[in-house]
């Protein structure tokens, strides 16, 4: 019975250290494109962390006139202004359009981003997500878009709490192997 619960043990340390070591390479590292002109910019749904003002921003600074916000957070509520001002952000210059992804999931917004880019004949985006989720947004992306990609980070701090990140890092995997298995179709 030792020798099971110490072979388990050693299993357990084995998977922690690799998946900590490869998840911080994969997850916490930033994984940013340089930013360039594109046809459009693709904010994926998440936190309110400032990533919809982003998107809108990086237009204004001329990467793009074209604006793609994921919206999946309807209902809204009465403390919720900021999706509704955000989908009503369009201006002369740049067309900002809030959408519900089918399904709610990045590969749900890679489907509808490849239906836009068809409709209008864009090969180029920046998608704007947090910097843990780069890694994974690209993998579903290649699968979904045809275009090139432009992954970009929202500036924002991060938890230094290691819980936190090895929560983060199990999601992430799962996320991985789920769009490994689903592609796009």
């Amino acid at each position: 019975m030792r020798r099971v619960v110490r072979l388990l043990f050693c299993i357990f340390l084995v998977v922690t250290v690799v998946g900590g070591t490869v998840g911080y390479q994969l997850f916490t590292r930033t994984h940013d494109d340089p930013l360039r002109e594109v046809d459009a910019i693709v904010v994926l749904g998440g936190e309110h962390d400032g990533r919809e003002d982003y998107g809108i921003e990086l237009a204004r600074r001329g990467y793009a006139d074209h604006v793609l916000i994921s919206d999946p957070y309807r209902p809204y509520t009465e403390q919720d202004s900021m999706m509704p001002r955000v989908c009503s952000a369009s201006t002369p210059d740049i067309t900002v359009t809030c959408f519900e992804p089918h399904p709610s999931t990045t590969r749900g917004e890679a489907m509808f981003v490849q239906e836009m880019a068809r409709r209008h004949d864009w090969r180029e985006v920046i998608v704007v997500s947090w910097s843990y989720h780069l890694v994974r947004a690209r993998f579903i992306f290649g699968q979904c878009f045809d275009g090139d990609v432009v992954m970009h980070a929202v500036p924002r701090d991060y938890s230094p709490n290691p819980v936190l990140w090895g929560a983060v890092y199990a999601y992430q995997y799962g996320g991985l192997g789920k769009a490994a298995v689903l592609g796009c179709d």
